[in-house]
């Protein structure tokens, strides 16, 4: 009789549940769908906006552009197209995420001086190589390049210079490559500091090709061959490259872009020969959130960016064999992660507006904005009935919208009048509910002063992940480039 009381209570429970969740997700259907028809004819379905363009793999042909494999990057095209399309004026341009360096040296080739923000030291590397690539001597980076290539110096007999291992690269490479990776990291050192620089680089650029590991999403994918893989499931990554192999091949790439360049056919070719001292990149080492409120207001003419998206995706841990190779040790890579925008599980709150008592503007736009808070109510509740598969997912969106929200008051802040603002960023979904980043973005945008131009989307969307799938059913997420004004 008691096991029937406790079994009939549950079911109680469970069916005012779901009438409860269903009276949330209708409501955030209903908001979710008078926003999308407030901003109706802002939305443009553009056809030149494949995937393709939108992502690295336009990069992939392209001279400097494709010597390091940045998954996150947009391609310089997509700057080249948005920039002819919007006819941005001349002037400084900013990217406040400025990852790999994509947009700062995509801008540089249309005649723009750029500045970036990047906080992770990969980043910051791949940025000073490619700066240094592009206006060190040219002459003198190629007889460098032709020795390394020639001699292989890694392969005599000669001291090692160790490196760090992280909990999450320990064992990540055969161990061949492990001795020549040190024994390149000690030869690297008798050479000046630009050379040394674009070595370093190169070597950035193979690790993940000659390790066991492969970059996915959220964390290092391990081959089986490691001998750290655990239960049934057994990861061939195919092919890993002998370190020479690969080393080889990079240097040469290098060598050949920053040799012929001048000579390339591609779109750019007439812009690289009247490169001169106003056309350089600028690089702000730190997290945008305490470099934005110090920059100078209505500097910039244009900003175009695309931040970490509110996917889970960790990119400490994604980019970590580059990081233990620049020294990074694991509490500096807990730091790190922290300092990030808010983007992963492990983001704890960030005090807002102890970095900028400012800020209390866009965080109160966010407190007052019915789809956001209706949907982190909903996450609160999944979270409450042990529903969602790690706890930190309501803590992860509200950080993500109230930092950005912050960020784009900045960025209007910075901006000149007239100015244009571009932003590539993914909608998301969670616990069954699909979360229209464009739209909440560009509704707090507009309340802090922009005018919304267009949120310009690709013509195919994107899936949502596996878990979200399985669970809740297919749902196509919207990709999309926001285009905001900064009027007089």
């Amino acid at each position: 009789m008691m096991l029937k009381t406790v079994l009939e209570t549950k079911n109680e429970v469970d069916l005012l549940t779901n009438s409860e969740d269903k009276v949330l997700l209708n409501k955030i259907e209903r908001l979710d769908n008078e926003l999308i028809n407030y901003f109706s004819k802002i939305f443009v379905v553009d056809n030149a906006l494949t995937r393709k363009l939108v992502s690295f793999q336009a990069n992939k042909t392209r001279p400097y552009y494709r010597w390091y494999k940045y998954k996150e990057a947009f391609s310089a095209n997509l700057v080249n197209y948005l920039f002819t399309k919007y006819s941005v004026k001349k002037g400084m341009i900013l990217d406040p995420f400025a990852g790999a360096g994509t947009a700062l040296f995509a801008c540089c080739d249309l005649g723009y001086p750029a500045e970036g923000i990047e906080l992770l030291p990969v980043g910051q590397k791949i940025i000073i190589a490619n700066n240094i690539a592009r206006t060190a001597n040219k002459k003198k980076l190629v007889r460098a390049l032709d020795y390394w290539v020639t001699e292989r110096p890694w392969n005599n007999p000669g001291k090692i210079k160790e490196f760090e291992i992280l909990r999450i690269t320990n064992g990540a490479y055969p161990e061949d490559t492990h001795y020549k990776i040190r024994r390149y990291l000690y030869d690297i050192e008798k050479e000046e500091h630009e050379i040394k620089e674009i070595l370093l680089f190169a070597l950035l650029c193979i690790l993940e090709s000659v390790s066991y590991t492969r970059k996915d999403g959220q964390y290092l994918r391990w081959d089986y061959r490691s001998g750290r893989i655990n239960g049934k499931s057994k990861f061939d990554k195919g092919r890993i490259i002998p370190f020479d192999e690969a080393m080889l091949k990079k240097l040469r790439e290098i060598r050949d872009d920053i040799k012929n360049v001048n000579i390339q056919k591609d779109m750019f070719s007439f812009i690289q020969k009247k490169r001169n001292a106003n056309t350089s990149v600028k690089l702000l080492q730190g997290s945008c959130l305490n470099i934005l409120p110090g920059l100078k207001s209505r500097y910039y003419t244009g900003i175009i960016t695309s931040p970490p998206y509110c996917n889970r995706y960790d990119y400490t841990r994604t980019y970590a064999l580059e990081h233990a190779l620049l020294g990074i040790n694991e509490s500096q890579l807990t730091s790190l992660r922290q300092a990030m925008l808010t983007c992963t599980v492990e983001n704890k709150a960030k005090e807002l507006t102890k970095i900028n008592k400012e800020w209390r503007h866009a965080i109160n736009i966010c407190d007052n904005l019915p789809l956001l808070q209706s949907i982190l109510t909903y996450l609160d509740i999944k979270k409450s009935q042990k529903q969602l598969n790690n706890n930190g997912i309501v803590r992860m969106v509200r950080g993500y919208f109230y930092e950005m929200a912050c960020v784009i008051q900045e960025c209007y802040r910075v901006l000149d009048d007239s100015g244009i603002m571009f932003m590539v960023n993914d909608n998301v979904r969670y616990a069954g509910v699909s979360i229209s980043v464009d739209t909440i973005l560009s509704k707090i945008a507009e309340e802090i002063g922009f005018k919304i131009k267009n949120i310009l989307v690709l013509p195919h969307g994107k899936g949502n992940s596996s878990q979200q799938m399985g669970k809740h059913g297919r749902a196509v997420l919207r990709k999309c480039v926001y285009v905001w004004i900064k009027e007089r």
